[in-house]
């Protein structure tokens, strides 16, 4: 049983600890990702239809809206994880500098004796009974390690020309609005492609285009971000939030967020702090 040890939410995003033993859906998140293996025997992660290893020597960088799963190398005593989801807007801002926005020039970080260390302070303020007020530096150069690393190779041209996009299509912000709206309902996608002026093949043409993802992964997102809000900043029972989600029974909103974040929500929610 995948468990979480440690969850930290802040500005920054989201830093976890977990112990995985089961594979994840795919998914996506609209924060940066970074993945390390602490422990155990080399797992793996599907990005944008590429297998991509993750082992003690190498890391896993995700972009916003990357889909990806999760693929243990032991399914019986797991591997343990830290796993950190960054707000691009906080990566910014930490930094002073508007050049880029935080998308990786490549998948694959190899984990050098800095990116080392980095991994040490923040894993061992995570694994404390609270993370104090060096956790956002920690956290901050450990991600911008692994971001000028990723770009080590590419042209400079690649990277001053990696601004900071928004959805540009009408139909398809329009499209995002209504299911933001509709969280607490079971929609048909069809339903949405309507809603935007769209037929359904041309709506799921422009939204894939613009987005990166199909739209029901993107619903799903939408959904899992609500619960997760939901279980750190309410005293909303799991039913409670399960209903509010439009799932018609408690096991199938526990079946969903085991397959996108790794965990019961009962797990998750144990141990999860906001800074």
């Amino acid at each position: 049983m995948s468990t979480a040890v440690s969850v930290y939410h802040g500005r920054f995003g989201r830093a976890c600890i977990y112990k995985m033993n089961r594979p994840m859906t795919t998914h996506a998140h609209r924060e940066g990702h970074l993945t390390f293996l602490l422990d155990g025997r080399d797992s793996g992660q599907e990005i944008s239809g590429r297998m991509y290893e993750l082992t003690h020597e190498s890391a896993c960088a995700i972009n916003p809206w990357e889909p990806h799963d999760f693929r243990p190398g032991d399914e019986i005593e797991g591997g343990l994880l830290l796993i950190l989801y960054i707000q691009p807007i906080w990566f910014l801002e930490v930094g002073r500098s508007a050049t880029s926005a935080l998308r990786f020039g490549r998948t694959r970080i190899e984990i050098t004796e800095t990116i080392f260390r980095s991994i040490h302070k923040v894993t061992n303020l995570l694994l404390d009974s609270y993370a104090d007020d060096r956790f956002d530096g920690y956290l901050y150069e450990l991600t911008q390690e692994c971001f000028d690393q990723s770009w080590q190779w590419q042209p400079q041209s690649a990277l001053y020309g990696n601004k900071m996009a928004g959805f540009t299509d009408f139909r398809v912000r329009k499209s995002i609005q209504y299911m933001t709206t509709r969280l607490g309902s079971e929609i048909e996608l069809d339903e949405v492609a309507r809603e935007s002026g769209l037929s359904r093949p041309h709506f799921y043409k422009l939204f894939r285009q613009q987005t990166g993802v199909t739209p029901n992964l993107y619903w799903n997102t939408l959904r899992m971000e609500r619960a997760i809000d939901k279980l750190t900043q309410t005293e909303l029972s799991v039913t409670d939030i399960s209903y509010d989600l439009g799932f018609s029974c408690q096991s199938g909103f526990t079946r969903f967020f085991c397959s996108n974040v790794g965990m019961a929500p009962t797990d998750y929610r144990r141990v999860a702090h906001i800074l």
